[in-house]
C-alpha cells in the first residue's frame, strides 16, 4: 500500500515497513492498532491536532499509552494555551480522518510537536495516512521528517 505518507518518506530515502490491520469503526483507538500490528502500546504513536493562541494549528504525537499533556504543549510551542480541534475541523485542516491523522505529507506544513518517549525506541509506529495501515520507522528518520520539536508534552493515561 502506497499512501502519500508513504510517499513523502520515499522523497527522503527514509526507510520504513507498512503494517496493515482490521480497522473497526467504533474502536479507532491506539490499543486497537497496536494489537493489530503486533507491537507494543508504547511503540504506536498518535498525531493529534490542536490549535495554540499564538502558533495556531499544529500537531501533536504521543505514545499511545499515554494521553496529551495540552498546557506541556503550550510551553513547548510557545503558546500560552493549546486546545484539541473539534473532530469535524481534522479532515479539513488535514486532509485525513481520524484515525489516519499522519504528520507526513499533512495538507499545510503544520508545526509538529512529538513526545520525548518518541526517543526511546529503535521503531516506532505511526499512522500511514489511513486508517487500517501504520508505517514503522526508526524515530530519528521520522523526526527528521516531519521536522518535529521534540519535548515532553504527555502524561500518563489515567489508571495507569
Amino acid at each position: 500500500m502506497k499512501t502519500n505518507a508513504a510517499r513523502a518518506l520515499d522523497r527522503l530515502g527514509i526507510a520504513y515497513e507498512v503494517r496493515e490491520y482490521e480497522v473497526d469503526p467504533e474502536d479507532l483507538g491506539a490499543e486497537k492498532v497496536a494489537s493489530g500490528i503486533g507491537m507494543p502500546l508504547a511503540q504506536v504513536f498518535k498525531t493529534l491536532v490542536a490549535r495554540g493562541d499564538r502558533s495556531g494549528v499544529l500537531l501533536a504525537v504521543v505514545a499511545g499509552v499515554d494521553e496529551l499533556d495540552l498546557k506541556a504543549l503550550a510551553r513547548l510551542s510557545g503558546d500560552r494555551r493549546v486546545e484539541l480541534v473539534p473532530l469535524k475541523e481534522v479532515q479539513p485542516l488535514t486532509g485525513y480522518l481520524r484515525g489516519g491523522v499522519t504528520a507526513l505529507a499533512c495538507k499545510k506544513g503544520y508545526p509538529v510537536y512529538a513526545d520525548a518517549q518518541i526517543e526511546r525506541y529503535d521503531r516506532i509506529a505511526v499512522s500511514a495516512g489511513v486508517r487500517g495501515a501504520q508505517l514503522v520507522v526508526a524515530p530519528a528518520d521520522y523526526l527528521r521528517a516531519t521536522r518535529a520539536k521534540v519535548g515532553p508534552i504527555s502524561r500518563p493515561k489515567d489508571g495507569r
